[in-house]
């Protein structure tokens, strides 16, 4: 199982602890200092089964100034998020061939 996490935020420390009381073993990505590539981004999609935007913080600072109101393509959307990781929608887990977001936390439940 791995977890892409941020330690600052409340939901991505409520998953972790989730997975950790299930026994499960996790590899955590900091995703902030280990950004994924755009091809694990385009993996992490096509295990959650969601469009790209699902992935998209849109209260972040950087979307507001640089992509609030653009239509960008999946691809551009997958750059933006390679090149401003803090955009990305936390946590992600995934398990095998499935993922989930955690927000709710208990959506990783789905994966235990």
């Amino acid at each position: 199982m791995k977890i892409y996490h941020n330690p600052r935020c409340s939901k991505s420390r409520q998953t972790l602890n989730l997975i950790k009381e299930a026994g499960k073993d996790v590899e955590i990505v900091e995703y902030l200092k280990n950004p994924p590539t755009a091809d694990e981004l385009r993996e992490v999609l096509r295990k959650l089964n969601l469009p790209v935007e699902y992935l998209i913080r849109k209260n972040e600072e950087i979307y507001k100034t640089q992509y609030k109101g653009k239509e960008l393509s999946e691809e551009e959307w997958i750059q933006a998020l390679v090149e401003h990781p803090k955009m990305l929608e936390r946590p992600i887990v995934v398990e095998g061939d499935k993922a989930v977001l955690g927000r709710p936390p208990e959506n990783v439940l789905k994966l235990l």
